[in-house]
């Protein structure tokens, strides 16, 4: 792919509404894809949508998602040919904006959206690195601090590719859109940060006591 600095926008990656409000910087999409480590994966199976929540990676332009071998959207892109035609989407809820209006109430958010072909990884190599950027998207460090997966695990486990070419992010930022009219009305109006947050690790019944919490989890929180 082009070594650019930003994505190409397309009809299906340019919205209806707010387009002020898309972007298509590398920075801004990797940022938000790098923030988060949940997606929901949309395919169309025997003519109906079907949207799964997984688990994703980011490594450069591409994105790897993972599951069971005999899980629908590994195992139909693993007969499809060319692959499988997917709409991968990340979602960050940053506030709640609450207006003086109903209609007016909103969310600020940050996005993205990526339309493609995933296709099954069957190369040994790249599918055992796709595994560690999945294990180090939820808790980065952890890939090297835990037992590689054995044949009889890699065996059950298959592994999607999706580059990043057809792809946009969408932010909303500030406070309430309210209406002159609005503003004297006697109504709380503002926004509701929201944040996520990590508690206290839990270890494991039967870990040494000599096991202490790693410095990747104390990062963390």
């Amino acid at each position: 792919m082009p070594d650019t600095a930003a994505y190409e926008s397309t009809e299906r990656t340019v919205p209806t509404r707010n387009r002020e409000r898309a972007a298509y910087d590398h920075a801004v999409v990797h940022a938000i894809l790098d923030e988060g480590y949940v997606c929901h994966l949309g395919f169309v199976r025997d003519g109906a949508p079907v949207v799964l929540p997984t688990l994703y990676a980011r490594v450069g332009r591409r994105l790897y998602v993972h599951g069971s071998t005999g899980s629908r959207p590994l195992r139909m892109a693993g007969e499809a040919d060319p692959g499988l035609q997917v709409c991968l989407t990340v979602t960050h809820v940053d506030g709640l904006v609450l207006a003086r209006s109903a209609f007016h109430h909103s969310i600020n958010y940050r996005s993205v959206v990526v339309h493609g072909t995933a296709r099954q990884v069957t190369e040994q190599a790249e599918r055992a690195a796709a595994l560690d950027a999945l294990v180090d998207q939820v808790v980065p460090g952890r890939a090297q601090d835990s037992r590689p997966a054995d044949a009889k695990e890699l065996a059950a486990t298959a592994v999607l590719r999706l580059d990043l070419e057809e792809v946009s992010a969408k932010v909303r930022t500030g406070g309430p859109n309210d209406d002159p009219e609005d503003e004297s009305l006697p109504y709380w109006s503002g926004v509701l940060p929201v944040s996520r947050a990590y508690g206290t690790p839990v270890p494991a019944e039967g870990l040494d006591p000599s096991v202490g919490v790693p410095d990747y989890l104390t990062a963390a929180r």
